[in-house]
């Protein structure tokens, strides 16, 4: 292994006989986030060995459905399920 910008990088590692589909795939997904093909695969190849950063933040995919209520809305949502709130003594036994 060499050093490379104070860390210890291995050398490049050549993948031979990708399929025209997974390639499209590589560079399709290195286009749409602004990176570079090799960037991709190193991170492809990090996430499949467990290795690396924390899980990608996934929520800004959900923004549409998190805190879009108004008050009066969530108030409704409220009022409708109170009665789930309390318990009957009689479902318990």
């Amino acid at each position: 292994m060499k050093r490379y910008k104070g860390k210890t990088a291995m050398k490049s590692i050549s993948v031979h006989g990708i399929d025209e589909e997974t390639e499209k795939k590589i560079g399709e997904r290195a286009k749409s986030e602004g990176k570079s093909v090799n960037r991709i695969v190193k991170e492809l190849i990090a996430k499949a060995l467990g290795l690396g950063q924390r899980p990608p933040d996934n929520r800004a995919e959900f923004a549409d459905l998190c805190g879009v209520w108004t008050e009066e809305e969530a108030a409704e949502f409220m009022e409708a399920v109170a009665d789930l709130e309390t318990a009957d003594a009689k479902d318990w036994r």
